[in-house]
């Protein structure tokens, strides 16, 4: 993306809405994401810390008037600089605690779908951790309220509530903008680490309301994280004209500050994943924004058993089609109709089958047996389907390849050569030869037998016919030379008596003499 778009929309008097243009960019990507969200009162500079998150300057709006410019939540999809095949997914959000703004309501939502959507979190406000901070952070204290994690409610829900944040929530970064004092305590050094843990403990005279944003970030959130940054510049001109400012014009501390912040994202922000362990995709993203902002909109608190539940729903029949198109796919590429054999079609099927069995468990998640079941049995059907078809294609083949071989026989037949006396043997003759051929011809598959056995069935009662013909000419031919022997005989009888009358004549004449 060149550019960040709104997720998710919070436009004035109306419910958060789905940016459809926003999730259908977000579902394309199948690559897993690493969600980075940010979270914090309005005009802190939280747009500002993202965009340098980013590598830009420019991206995500920046402010610069004492109103909120950031509305609903805005995300920027960009290659991840550290992690290979991975998107960095930035979720910028718009500022909590705004006085101007007509439903402070959707405050505790956005923060709650912040914690959601993301694998990390990070908290940005000004100056220090102090009581007044923790104060400002009112909206972590309403987790349990905005976010259910089991559909059906246990007799220790709060209990197991918590528990189950620990192992759903995102890690957790606080981000302390313009700090300004010296990270000692007790007079000695310590790290920005040391310093929110310092912060997060309970003290001793409070009464546990003052301290209850501490306990849940502590009970909620086990990875936490903590940075410091200078003021980026001096005067208020260069900070309303921030995102113009070259590097140069900051104040090396804040940019080096910046910088080591940006390095531990790339390298320590994890994929997203969900309950099971699945890595989220960005088309998983895209459904579960879509799940849990639908709950709020119907006014239930989005529940992550249950967008895990649909989720995998969705998933799932989508890796059933996406493994059968595996199949077809390696299917064309390996396997040409007919095949000789049996044999050798269940060997491009098996193989076929493994690989789409591969891609179905390397997408599908939190199933039960059932879609592997209607995989199997959608794999099972293909192969009946392939029998059937490889079948058909050997007979086809084959009785094309017959009518080609036998079309001048038949037509010999059809013109009457073979109606003489020996025109059997001529015919079987030429037969034997075609019939060398097809033995000869490649590629006719299993049904080669079958459909000559049926070729040359029908062919019988031509073969009949000429055998029939060829032995009714042959006996006429007998019969007439026995006709012939007998009149040629008869004509040399008649010759014979001929002659003797003649020499019996002139012996008359001669005695007479």
């Amino acid at each position: 993306m060149k550019k960040p778009i709104c997720l998710i929309e919070n436009k004035l008097n109306e419910p958060l809405k789905i940016n459809q243009k926003a999730l259908q960019l977000l579902q394309d990507i199948q690559q897993p994401v690493v969600v980075v969200a940010i979270v914090g009162l309005y005009r802190t500079g939280k747009s500002y810390l993202m965009n340098k998150l980013a590598g830009k300057n420019k991206g995500f709006s920046l402010g610069t008037t004492i109103q909120a410019n950031t509305t609903g939540i805005w995300m920027w999809c960009l290659p991840h600089p550290q992690k290979r095949d991975h998107t960095l997914v930035l979720l910028d959000t718009e500022g909590l605690g705004d006085v101007e703004k007509s439903n402070t309501e959707n405050d505790t939502w956005i923060f709650a779908l912040s914690v959601l959507l993301s694998s990390t979190l990070v908290y940005n406000s000004m100056g220090i951790i102090d009581q007044g901070a923790l104060d400002k952070l009112q909206y972590v204290t309403e987790l349990t309220k905005c976010i259910k994690v089991k559909a059906t409610p246990t007799e220790n829900s709060k209990k197991d509530a918590s528990d189950d944040f620990l192992r759903f929530f995102p890690a957790f970064i606080w981000a302390v903008r313009d700090f300004c004092l010296g990270l000692e305590h007790n007079g000695h050094p310590i790290s920005t680490d040391e310093y929110l843990e310092i912060a997060l403990r309970r003290k001793k005279d409070n009464p546990e309301k003052l301290d209850l944003a501490k306990k849940c970030i502590r009970q909620y959130f086990p990875s936490r994280k903590c940075f410091v940054f200078d003021r980026p510049t001096i005067t208020r001109e260069e900070l309303q004209n921030l995102e113009n400012l070259s590097e140069s014009k900051l104040l090396p501390s804040f940019v080096k500050e910046v910088d080591i912040f940006r390095q531990y994202i790339y390298k320590n922000a994890e994929a997203k994943v969900i309950q099971g362990g699945h890595v989220v995709t960005g088309t998983l993203l895209g459904n579960l924004a879509v799940s849990y902002v639908d709950s709020i909109r119907s006014g239930t608190v989005p529940c992550i058993e249950n967008a895990v539940l649909a989720l995998a729903q969705i998933e799932n029949s989508a890796a059933v089609q996406e493994a059968i198109k595996r199949y077809e796919d390696r299917k064309e590429r390996l396997l040409k109709l007919p095949t000789e054999t049996v044999e050798e079609l269940l060997k491009v099927h098996s193989r076929c089958e493994k690989e789409a069995i591969k891609v179905f468990m390397a997408r599908s998640f939190n199933d039960k047996g059932q879609y592997q079941k209607q995989l199997r049995m959608k794999l099972e059907s293909k192969l009946k389907d392939l029998c059937s078809r490889n079948t058909q294609a050997s007979l086809d083949r084959c009785q094309a390849l017959l009518t080609q071989l036998f079309q001048d026989l038949e037509m010999k037949i059809a013109s009457g050569i073979y109606a003489v006396p020996g025109g059997y043997q001529h015919f079987l003759k030429d037969q034997k030869e075609q019939l060398e051929k097809y033995h000869r011809a490649p590629g006719k598959g299993l049904m080669a037998s079958r459909a000559l056995k049926d070729y040359l069935k029908y062919q019988e009662a031509a073969a009949q016919s000429i055998l029939k013909a060829d032995r009714n000419l042959t006996q006429k031919e007998k019969e007439a030379e026995v006709e012939r022997v007998r009149a040629q005989a008869a004509e040399q009888e008649a010759e014979l008596q001929r002659k003797l009358k003649e020499e019996a004549l002139k012996m008359a004449e001669e005695k007479k003499k």
